[in-house]
């Protein structure tokens, strides 16, 4: 069901925020077809998950991402492909910020357009396991004590192998 929607409308890196609403309407794009839109936004946490060894979860006063310009498209843009063909959907559309972001910020915007909302559903989910373990961004956190680089994490890992993909092998 692949539309014929261009890589700059599927996907966009960029430091400015975005608009679920207007990123929805233009996925659409008055499709009569579409019975279902599955989104997901994924947002600067104000803490980073406790340590083993540590009894709190620490503070995170910003997170700072980077990216290869147009390796990180290319790379996205190969996802969304990847889920044209597992499931049975019209379009994706995948937004991710860079740059300096504070809590709360919206850091990135996944959203599927099917016919029936568990394709939507499946293939949002699937993009976002691809996207944590497989995009290439580096997430770097502001915390009280300085700063650090935010490693890969095991259960990333693990949500992308249910799907038949390993990290490794890519």
């Amino acid at each position: 069901m692949a539309s014929a929607s261009s890589a700059t409308a599927r996907v966009r890196i960029q430091s400015q925020d975005f608009d679920l609403g207007a990123e929805v309407a233009a996925l659409r794009g008055g499709h009569a077809g579409i019975g279902a839109v599955c989104s997901f936004i994924g947002t600067v946490r104000d803490r980073h998950a406790a340590t083993p060894g540590t009894a709190e979860a620490e503070p995170v006063l910003s997170m700072e991402l980077e990216h290869y310009p147009g390796m990180t498209e290319k790379a996205i843009e190969a996802m969304i492909d990847q889920a044209l063909l597992r499931f049975d959907i019209f379009d994706a559309r995948v937004i991710h910020r860079v740059g300096l972001l504070q809590a709360l910020d919206q850091i990135v915007l996944v959203a599927v357009a099917s016919r029936h909302r568990h394709d939507s559903f499946a293939a949002c989910e699937f993009l976002m396991d691809y996207l944590k373990t497989q995009a290439p961004f580096w997430k770097k956190e502001h915390t009280p004590q300085g700063t650090r680089w935010v490693d890969a994490r095991v259960a990333d890992d693990a949500a992308l192998a249910r799907w038949g993909i390993s990290a490794s092998n890519l």
